[in-house]
């Protein structure tokens, strides 16, 4: 065992690593060595032609632990994900800035895969992302989880007038309703506990660039109205403030969930969706585009070093991947620590592929949210929901009004649903002289 942590640990450090341009389309990719001086000198092993860089700006050398950047004591300083400093240890995707030079850390550069297709209706969707970047209307990205929504977003952030900018990314399911306020718009000092001092929030942090949104079906239903207005008006109020700020961004948001369905159950407001909605982009799933499973293959096999037989290679289609690209990349990394140095065969394949808890029947995943008329006999889908209500309902002691807005949805849907679900509220342990609502 600790002879194969060795050997995923010295694998971790051979990794190629590259200096990616942003917003120089045609510009390639720089592989990383060792030592690798970076300025205007022809000396340097990374040449910038741009006059706010030094003739020796900084250097990128390989630690044990990773790639160390230094500034070598430039004019204009070196900046790391917008902070300037003296030297820092390299994180995939760091942005850093030279001047007026910007090139982004990354161990895979062929991520743009997302950005050419032998699929032809994912091909013709992709020609339009450029046209979609040089405008400033919102893009609204929907697929699976797992298809390269964040990939598409950091695209249409690099393929824009505001690439020299921040890229800033939010995740709304990560972050519990009272957090995800101060996270998009900031907070004043003793705004609420624990605010021991003024915060910029998303809208801020990204003046000049691109707030990405994922799962953006996941904002609660409270805050929709402020981003709404944060959007409409380019301006926002920090938690705390009476003081609006102008805002500076372009919005792209990404979500799995049908945010259409959603929006007409109430879930999501209408007039939001329409509003992000803009732009749309729908990557498919894997299966829908297997033409190109082949490339995704090699590019990850390569960023990985690893190398799979033909036999394996057709194995592997026979797959469902449930969970996308995103598990068709992490099958390679599997492989890579698994086997080192081996060729991958049929034979080993069980070992690396997940297999999912849950498998998902084709009717179920093709089922909206929320399905008027759905029975208790249904889907998974629906005995969730199902349940969801009852519990709310006995928690809300039986109120129809609170369980609809816990709920997110309308008071009538609830009402449908109820009736849909046969829940006999008399039947549920309620206590009644505390009911401020007669049941249906």
């Amino acid at each position: 065992m600790e002879t194969q942590q060795i050997e995923i640990d010295r694998l971790s450090l051979t990794t190629d690593f590259y200096l990616v341009p942003v917003g120089r389309p045609g510009e390639p990719n720089i592989l990383l060595t060792d030592f690798m001086t970076i300025g205007r000198d022809p000396v340097c092993q990374i040449r910038i032609e741009d006059e706010f860089v030094s003739s020796r700006h900084a250097r990128v050398e390989k630690k044990t632990g990773g790639y160390m950047i230094r500034d070598l004591q430039s004019r204009n300083g070196t900046y790391l994900n917008g902070s300037r400093i003296t030297e820092a240890i390299l994180a995939p995707n760091d942005r850093i800035r030279f001047g007026e030079t910007v090139f982004i850390f990354t161990e895979s550069p062929a991520e743009t895969f997302d950005l050419v297709s032998k699929n032809s209706a994912w091909a013709d969707q992709l020609r339009r992302l450029p046209i979609f970047a040089s405008t400033e209307f919102p893009v609204l990205i929907t697929g699976p989880s797992g298809s390269g929504k964040e990939i598409l977003a950091r695209a249409v952030h690099q393929k824009s007038s505001r690439s020299i900018g921040p890229f800033i990314s939010i995740n709304c399911s990560a972050l519990s309703e009272s957090l995800i306020e101060s996270e998009l718009f900031g907070h004043v000092r003793g705004s609420f506990t624990g605010a021991i001092q003024d915060r910029k929030g998303a809208f801020e942090a990204a003046r000049g660039g691109t707030i990405f949104l994922d799962e953006i079906g996941d904002l609660p239903l409270s805050l929709q109205p402020k981003l709404l207005r944060a959007i409409e008006n380019s301006e926002i109020r920090p938690v705390g403030s009476d003081r609006a700020i102008e805002t500076d961004v372009r919005i792209v948001a990404a979500t799995h969930k049908n945010l259409g369905a959603l929006s007409k159950t109430g879930a999501f407001r209408e007039d939001l969706y329409y509003r992000l909605n803009v732009c749309h982009l729908k990557p498919p799933q894997l299966m829908d585009r297997l033409e190109d499973f082949d490339d995704l293959l090699y590019s990850f096999a390569k960023t990985y070093r690893v190398r799979f037989s033909f036999a394996a290679i057709e194995k592997l289609k026979e797959h469902k991947w449930p969970g996308n690209i995103r598990e068709l990349k992490n099958l390679v990394a599997r492989a890579s620590a698994y086997f080192p140095g081996k060729h991958i065969q049929p034979e080993d394949l069980p070992s690396v592929l997940e297999t999912p808890v849950v498998p998902e029947t084709k009717e179920e995943s093709k089922e909206p949210l929320f399905e008027a008329g759905a029975g208790t006999n249904g889907s998974l889908i629906r005995e969730i929901e199902r349940e969801m209500i009852v519990r709310r309902l006995i928690a809300n002691r039986g109120n129809q009004r609170a369980t609809a807005r816990d709920l997110g949805m309308p008071k009538s849907t609830l009402h449908d649903r109820i009736k849909a679900y046969s829940i006999d509220i008399k039947q549920l342990p309620i206590d009644r002289a505390e009911t401020d609502e007669t049941p249906l």
